[in-house]
């Protein structure tokens, strides 16, 4: 043990602090959920809302001592000095954007926990070895413009600048032209240069941590994600006049695409199989017509990328049994794609290491949902801190919850896991 890691092994961080900046972060985009009642959070990727967000936490990095960087994608890179400013840094990220219907820790967690840590440094006057790093990631949620993970995936170097800039959301707003609106675009180059280590501290979002009484997950990888988006296409038609042997119903053959994805899962063919249908857009969307078109999405989670490529290509074959069955053409595009993650034994090692140190209940357990550290493992040592939710685990939801306490014991393992990495030469 190095004597920072000495002088650090009682340091903790301040509990409250964090969860006031958990609170007050949670105010911008908030909404009222009818569905709930309670209040959610929407602040999709480079939205007003989203900008207010980095515009709340990036005056707080600077009141930290941070130095505050873009790069060319909008990710938000913020440095503390380390005493050889020559070394690369260890990385602490995760984003802040959301989906539309969010609670308040999802990913402003990993964030404001960085935050967090550097400030405890601060109290505490402790130095490290390298420079230490804060990312805000940009449209991590992928439910804007469609690519998730998208800035770190540009960072990493998986997706170009040219390519990411050129995405659209569905009013064909691309990418660019939101962060040219914004002034986003910064002098950093991607992809960037590889930091000595990244770590993130998430929410579980699911119920195993819970459910088991754990007080910390020890993240192994990052299960592949697979994502389509299907346009059916059939005619428009009279639904009093039209015999059904006339009919080309999109939302007809997009309801059979949907029943087969869940057979798919149910069937036990594709091993650990999710499939999800996320988006089902219909038109003219009217109650007296046959619907001409529909676009729906379908989202595939495997451990197993040969198993979630299986299921794409049989899907794809099922889409056409559909053309024949309903009269309607069908074509797909795959808007993401990331093949599973494992992530570096040196650094889940530690996580458990110092979740034992501190007497926090423990176990290993695979992300079912793509974080950024699973684009940052192509290019450095990267791991995950889990926190366990309320509620099994329920996450994209306002009801998505973890205690205070959950909070800082995630922070703190990922305080002490930062600065035996930060002082490793």
């Amino acid at each position: 043990m190095t004597i920072e890691q000495q002088r650090t092994e009682t340091v903790r961080i301040d509990q409250e602090r964090l969860w006031a900046s958990l609170t007050e972060l949670g105010e911008v985009g908030a909404y009222f959920d009818a569905e709930t009642e309670l209040m959610g959070v929407r602040r999709l990727a480079l939205s007003d809302e989203d900008i207010a967000g980095r515009h709340l936490v990036v005056p707080w990095f600077e009141k930290a001592g941070l130095e505050v960087s873009f790069d060319r994608i909008g990710n938000v890179r913020a440095r503390r000095p380390g005493l050889d400013n020559t070394l690369a840094p260890v990385v602490i990220g995760s984003h802040i954007d959301s989906v539309a219907t969010a609670g308040r820790f999802d990913g402003c967690l990993g964030v404001l926990g960085g935050l967090e840590v550097i400030r405890t440094l601060n109290d505490h006057q402790v130095e490290t070895l390298r420079p230490i790093e804060l990312a805000i990631w940009t449209e991590e949620e992928g439910c804007r413009f469609g690519t998730d993970m998208l800035g770190s995936a540009v960072a990493a170097g998986r997706i170009s600048e040219v390519d990411a800039r050129a995405l659209t959301d569905a009013q064909g707003i691309s990418v660019g032209s939101e962060l040219d609106r914004h002034g986003l675009v910064g002098d950093r180059p991607v992809p960037v240069a590889p930091p000595a280590h990244y770590v993130e501290c998430h929410i579980e979002q699911g119920p195993i941590l819970e459910a088991g009484g754990y007080e910390i997950g020890v993240v192994t990888g990052v299960q592949a994600i697979l994502w389509h988006r299907l346009t059916i296409r059939g005619r428009a038609a009279h639904a009093g006049t039209t015999p059904d042997a006339l009919r080309h119903s999109a939302v007809l053959a997009a309801s059979l695409v949907t029943v087969k994805l869940d057979e798919m899962v149910k069937s036990g063919d594709y091993g650990a199989l999710l499939a999800n249908v996320g988006r089902f857009d219909t038109s003219p969307n009217l109650v007296n017509i046959v619907a001409s078109e529909a676009i729906i999405t379908v989202d595939f989670r495997n451990p197993d990328e040969e198993a979630i490529q299986r299921a794409s290509a049989d899907l794809l074959a099922y889409c056409w049994e559909v053309e024949e069955r309903c009269g309607v053409t069908i074509s797909s595009e795959i808007t993401a794609h990331t093949p599973p993650v494992e992530f570096y034994d040196e650094v889940m090692d530690e996580v458990e290491q110092v979740a034992n140190r501190f007497g926090l209940s423990n176990r290993r357990i695979m992300s079912g949902a793509g974080h950024d550290a699973g684009e940052m493992a192509a290019i450095c040592p990267t791991g995950m801190v889990f926190v366990p939710g309320r509620y099994d685990g329920i996450s994209h939801n306002p009801r998505e919850y973890s205690t205070p306490k959950a909070c800082a014991d995630g922070i703190n393992v990922l305080l002490q896991c930062a600065v035996t990495f930060a002082n490793q030469e």
